[in-house]
Formats: structure tokens, C-alpha cells, sequence
């Protein structure tokens, strides 16, 4: 009864923010392409934060995470992947800004979008090969990133309007601000989970077959 009173409370918040909803998507998947696009005539650099991707996987602490992708470990690599994507990819660097500088995480959000399509355009044929299963990580786990973002600017909108979350004072307008964007995180997390069960899957399995 608490779950579905959660999802539906979280379901609410998207319809009534629609409008912003549906910007962020056209923006950060607009800002995906358009990056993948200009990396094309400039490999040089995707080869530089590929690089710099592989060396966060292999010499720092998310060095298990890349253990676990190696050895096969199915069940271990999915959670350690929704444990990442949502623990530091959502809450710690799209929503945590959010509470000191408003709408922070939008910007932030945004940003991480270029660097994805700078990373993950299909410049080489091993890449190539590689997109046609990984397109669909790419949009179920940027939408969970559009989500978080809409809580970010779920937040940010009561702080800078406190009436519109029937709040007196900027103060009251945090508040609920905070608990309205948090709200929102139930969604993320649930689309985090398919997306790094399918993201695993395809990891381990799929790509190795269409580049090998």
C-alpha cells in the first residue's frame, strides 16, 4: 500500500511538471547526438576520456565493478551497476548540488550527456558493433538521468517559488521542495534496476558476439 502510494505520489509530480519533463528529454538526448556527432571529426577526443573511463574501472575503487563484468558474476555486476548509477551517478551528482545551488543537477545532468556522447559515439567498427545492443542502455539509463534531473528542478522550483508548493517561506519551500524531489527518486531507482539488468545482459553476453 506505502510502495503504491509512493509510485503513484511520484507519477503525480511527472504529469504536473510535464512540460519541463519533456524538455530535459528533448535537450538531453538532443545533447547526446549532437555530441556523438561532433566527436566523429574528433576522435582524438573520445580516446582521451575513454582512456580516463578505463583507468576510474581499473585502478580505483570502482575496479570491483569492472571485476565483476570480467568474471561473469551476473547478479553481483547488476547491483553494483544500479549501485553506482544511483548512490553517485543520481543522488550524489545530480541531486546533492541540488540542495546547496538550485537547479544544479539540471545543468550537471546536461553536461554528463555531452560526455556520453563523446564517449559512446560509434566511431570505430568495434563500436559500431557494440551501440546496436547498448542504444538501449543508453536511453532506459538516461531516462532514469532525466528523472533524477526533473528532481532537481522539482526542488529548485519551490525554493525560488515557495507559493507554488503552498509554502510560506523560502525556508518551507525548501522543505518540500527536498521531499517532492526525493519523491521522484523511487522512479529513478526503478528504472536504474531494468536498466542495469538489461545493461549486464548485454554487456556480457551480447557485445562479445557482435565483436568478436
Amino acid at each position: 500500500m506505502w510502495f503504491s502510494s509512493l509510485l503513484n505520489s511520484a507519477f503525480s509530480l511527472v504529469r504536473q511538471f510535464l512540460r519541463p519533463y519533456l524538455i530535459i528529454n528533448i535537450l538531453y538526448y538532443s545533447l547526446v547526438g549532437v555530441s556523438m556527432a561532433y566527436v566523429t571529426f574528433h576522435p582524438e577526443i573520445q580516446d582521451m576520456l575513454t582512456s580516463a573511463v578505463l583507468a576510474s574501472f581499473t585502478q580505483g575503487p570502482l575496479s570491483i565493478v569492472a571485476e565483476a563484468y570480467a568474471s561473469g558474476a551476473i547478479l553481483k555486476s547488476m547491483a553494483l551497476t544500479f549501485g553506482v548509477n544511483f548512490a553517485i551517478a543520481s543522488v550524489l551528482v545530480i541531486f546533492l548540488p541540488s540542495l546547496i545551488i538550485p537547479f544544479s543537477g539540471v545543468a550537471i545532468g546536461l553536461f554528463r550527456a555531452v560526455l556520453w556522447g563523446l564517449l559512446l559515439a560509434p566511431t570505430t567498427p568495434e563500436l559500431q558493433a557494440a551501440m546496436i545492443p547498448h542504444s538501449l542502455t543508453l536511453l532506459v539509463e538516461g531516462q532514469a538521468y532525466i528523472l533524477a534531473m526533473l528532481g532537481a528542478w522539482i526542488l529548485g522550483c519551490a525554493f525560488v517559488s515557495p507559493k507554488s508548493v503552498g509554502a510560506l517561506t523560502w525556508r518551507e519551500g525548501y522543505a518540500q521542495g527536498v521531499r517532492n524531489g526525493a519523491s521522484i527518486y523511487l522512479l529513478v531507482a526503478i528504472v536504474l534496476a531494468i536498466a542495469a539488468v538489461y545493461e549486464v545482459l548485454e554487456v556480457i553476453y551480447l557485445v562479445p558476439l557482435l565483436i568478436s
